[in-house]
């Protein structure tokens, strides 16, 4: 699928979906229960946006029992990836963005977080 920049510079003017991206990028893969709380944000709005950005070919997902899991997807081209690593590294200490990964990190119970064998 190939990525259009009109579309990917639109699907990152959403507070939403640009938090998301953001947070995928840093952290490779979070399930959407781990973003809505990261966002304080609804389920079904989360979902939403996601949706829209595996639409665009800009995430992809994967299924785990229960979970789905996103991650940033691995065929965006190399120029988008830049685009996204610059955004994260110039917002991550600004607000929302910064709440966001606090909030990710004091997430009780995470799905994704280590656990013991």
């Amino acid at each position: 699928m190939e990525t259009k920049p009109t579309a990917f510079f639109a699907a990152l003017a959403n507070d939403t979906r640009l938090r998301c991206l953001v947070l995928l990028r840093e952290q490779g893969e979070l399930c959407v229960c781990e973003l809505t709380h990261a966002t304080g944000s609804a389920q079904p709005h989360v979902s939403r946006h996601l949706a829209q950005l595996r639409e665009l070919g800009l995430v992809a997902d994967r299924r785990a029992g229960l979970w789905v899991y996103y991650r940033v997807h691995p065929a965006l081209p190399d120029w988008a990836c830049r685009v996204l690593d610059e955004t994260a590294a110039a917002v991550r200490g600004q607000a929302p963005f910064s709440s966001d990964a606090a909030n990710l990190a004091s997430m009780p119970g995470r799905p994704s977080a280590p656990r013991c064998a």
